[in-house]
């Protein structure tokens, strides 16, 4: 750890399930991203302290079951643009064709019986869907600028993302049954 109780990317290096994961650097990055700790519009921070970094967890906690409708939703659209930020990594609002072939082909990457030229053909599909999905049918000469943080939502509706993004933290109860 740092001192001053501030936390460097560089401290993340240290953490051995993130060794292996091939999308690390996003993952850090977010961390760091000043939209995601709620900072400004754009740019990362060199350090986070502890309040920041509780921001950050706060997005992956677990659905409580005193929750009302309203607050699931909130807490869904928060983890959502918590990802949207990991993929826009430009800060710009939109996902782009670019941005998308970085995080599938740093996803793939780890394989070796995908080339890159794969990768590529593999997010130019995903993101005709995603046009397809958001846009409906689209002119011969229209071009699809990206994905905006309303065309992620529709995408990812239907997808249970409450219980897929969410960090199992362990309460009194389990404490005490292991003593």
């Amino acid at each position: 750890m740092a001192l001053c109780g501030k936390v460097s990317k560089e401290n993340f290096n240290n953490i051995p399930d993130l060794e292996l994961n091939p999308i690390r650097s996003k993952i850090v990055r977010a961390f760091f991203d000043n939209r995601n700790l709620r900072k400004g519009p754009s740019g990362l921070a060199d350090e986070i302290n502890f309040e920041d970094f509780l921001t950050i967890m706060s997005y992956f906690r677990p659905i409580d079951t005193t929750m009302d409708e309203e607050q699931v939703q909130l807490c869904r659209k928060e983890k959502l643009r918590f990802l949207f930020h990991m993929y826009d990594s430009d800060s710009d609002g939109r996902i782009t064709l670019e941005e998308y072939r970085n995080v599938v082909e740093e996803l793939l990457s780890g394989n070796p019986h995908i080339e890159k030229e794969s990768a590529r053909s593999i997010a130019d599909g995903a993101m005709m869907e995603a046009a397809s999905v958001c846009v409906g049918r689209m002119e011969p000469d229209q071009v699809y600028e990206g994905i905006t943080f309303d065309d992620f939502l529709k995408i990812w509706q239907g997808i249970d993302i409450e219980t897929k993004m969410h960090v199992r933290f362990l309460n009194m109860e389990t404490i005490a049954l292991c003593h």
